[in-house]
């Protein structure tokens, strides 16, 4: 059986609260994905890291994984840090086919929800 996996990779903080808009992210996509297994994981200060979630969608027999990487733009962690993750799944999955996609933050869509956002916070008519 053929089973594809997202995984929502985000950076992670010490404060919980921090986690919340990603949290609300993923169960939205999990409303909307159907038999599609969604994962969120962070690279630090919080859990499960991207590891321990990979291994729960190798576990649940996805056999293609697609790495989302829920930052703003494609710094160091994107360019440098997830990179390295990923092999570390890949030689532990070898099974499995991990795609890395673009971070959110350079797609049309979330540009101009931050701009959208900006302007009705900026106006006074935010929601």
């Amino acid at each position: 059986m053929n089973t594809s996996g997202i995984l929502l990779f985000a950076h992670g903080a010490r404060d919980p609260a921090w986690a919340t808009p990603f949290e609300a992210a993923a169960a939205r996509l999990k409303e909307r994905a159907g038999p599609t297994r969604v994962e969120l994981a962070f690279l630090e200060f919080m859990s499960p890291t991207i590891v321990e979630a990979g291994q729960r969608l190798a576990e649940q027999g996805c056999d293609k994984v697609t790495v989302v990487p829920l930052f703003l733009g494609a710094g160091g962690h994107v360019r440098k840090d997830l990179p390295k993750l990923l092999d570390d799944l890949r030689a532990q999955y070898p099974q499995v086919q991990w795609a890395l996609s673009p971070a959110v933050g350079e797609t049309d869509l979330l540009i101009q929800a931050l701009a959208d956002s900006a302007w009705s916070l900026a106006s006074g008519s935010a929601a």
